[in-house]
């Protein structure tokens, strides 16, 4: 857990564990295997939101807005449509094999957190990209995800978008989806 040892101190995880994942299964659906950091946020946390701003997502969450495979597949459709009507790619983008693969979102924003899936580079050196959501501009962050929570919760993220007082989370809490959300709809 040494990864997570700055997150936890931060932020501490629920007292119940949530819900085991296949990750043989959910990185087969994925077609691509995740990050060991990301791996070990699931196991930890589970779905849920730090700071009342960064909803973790997670493979077959009981909660569509937190599902990896659902937003997975929503985002790609969504990003496709939008780079086919002309809007611009992000720099690390435009090379052939490159995707975006979301792994968060910011609570009533429509902005995304992803990975940089480039061809060739192994998911634990996967960097963070950051898009606005409703709009073109996106922010590339050298880290994982668990170094970019870290950061944000820390207040020492550089970033357009998390450097205001309104956009940065305030509470270094993590609250399930369950005791946000209720009972799953599933």
């Amino acid at each position: 857990m040494i990864v997570l040892e700055g997150l936890v101190r931060l932020c501490p995880p629920p007292l119940e564990p949530p819900p085991p994942v296949d990750w043989a299964e959910a990185e087969s659906a994925l077609g691509t295997a995740l990050p060991g950091d990301y791996k070990r946020l699931v196991e930890t946390y589970g779905a849920g939101v730090f700071g009342d701003t960064v909803w973790l997502l997670v493979p077959d969450s009981a909660y569509d807005d937190c599902d990896l495979h659902a937003r997975a597949a929503e985002r790609a459709e969504i990003l496709a449509d939008l780079w086919e009507a002309g809007e611009a790619r992000p720099a690390g983008l435009t090379e052939a094999g490159a995707r975006a693969l979301p792994w968060a979102f910011e609570e009533g924003s429509g902005a995304f957190l992803y990975w940089l899936v480039l061809p060739g580079r192994r998911p634990d050196g996967w960097t963070v990209l950051y898009n606005e959501g409703r709009g073109p501009l996106w922010e590339d962050h050298d880290m994982g995800c668990v170094a970019f929570l870290e950061a944000l919760l820390c207040g020492t993220l550089q970033s357009a978008y998390f450097g205001d007082e309104e956009a940065a989370p305030v509470a270094h809490r993590f609250q399930t989806a369950d005791a946000v959300l209720g009972e799953p709809r599933r």
